[in-house]
């Protein structure tokens, strides 16, 4: 992976995504403003193939993903999905291939061995809003909003519930879902569905020490935490303390985790091998 690269459906348009490496931060920038970074199939497809090769790079350690213009994603491409309206069982089958790669897409997110930031620089709204929410942190600026609004125009916002109600309470879930209303970037902290509200002067500032500080971690230990964070949240109480002992045992025998309580005890900075 280069230090720029880019997707896209055909060589004569914009690519839909920027790409910049740098010292193990990958950023991940989608450029369709015109069309407010909507989650068509292009998109997704674009998205889920750069998340890949991140995974493949051992020089990638943590991936920004953000979005140009006002709106950070505005969900599914509703004109995509009422062209399907056309076919001859109504858009079913076109449908459910589009849910089914999204649903994919924010697995990949979650399942992903690199942590994933979102820098929200404005709305995200349904699906854009169940990105931000699959993401490990996220991080906007005072302006962004974020919402669910699909029961407005008949949709209920079903898939990005998962994603949201993963991450804020039940009632404050049913609380967007229900209403469709948008919540600020303050309400958003608040629920739980943001890390940090930055002023957008400050947000590159923040952003980048945030990733330098996982950037530095072991990419071995991040990732096995990760997975295991995940995993244990969908268990009872005592699976997952189960789990957890046996991801700390495995953990202890690594090299990492030689080296940095070696490092600890020994007052100097480790040296990670990754495994």
């Amino acid at each position: 992976m280069s230090d720029a690269a880019a997707a896209s459906s055909s060589p004569a348009e914009r690519p839909l995504l920027s790409t910049l490496l740098h010292e193990g931060v990958y950023r991940i920038v989608m450029q369709r403003p015109e069309r407010m970074n909507a989650l068509s199939r292009e998109m997704m497809t674009a998205l889920s193939e750069e998340l890949a090769r991140a995974e493949e790079n051992k020089d990638v350690r943590v991936i920004l993903l953000g979005a140009e213009g006002k709106v950070f994603c505005a969900g599914h491409d509703l004109k995509e999905l009422t062209a399907a309206r056309a076919e001859a069982d109504r858009g079913r089958g076109t449908y459910e291939k589009i849910m089914r790669q999204c649903s994919a897409l924010m697995q990949q997110i979650v399942r992903h061995p690199k942590p994933v930031i979102a820098v929200v620089t404005g709305v995200a709204t349904a699906a854009g809003c169940q990105l931000v929410a699959s993401c490990d942190l996220a991080i906007a600026t005072d302006t962004a909003t974020f919402c669910t609004p699909g029961v407005n125009i008949g949709l209920f916002c079903s898939t990005p519930m998962v994603a949201l109600s993963r991450n804020v309470s039940r009632k404050q879930a049913m609380e967007m879902l229900l209403t469709g209303e948008s919540i600020d970037a303050s309400t958003a902290k608040d629920f739980g569905l943001i890390n940090r509200i930055v002023p957008a002067d400050y947000l590159e500032q923040v952003v980048q020490k945030y990733a330098e500080t996982i950037a530095s971690k072991s990419a071995y230990t991040v990732k096995v935490g990760k997975e295991a964070f995940y995993r244990q949240l969908e268990m009872p109480l005592s699976e997952a303390y189960d789990h957890a002992a046996n991801v700390m045992v495995e953990n202890m025998m690594a090299r990492d985790a030689e080296e940095g309580i070696g490092a600890f005890l020994q007052k100097r900075k480790p040296e990670w091998t990754d495994s």
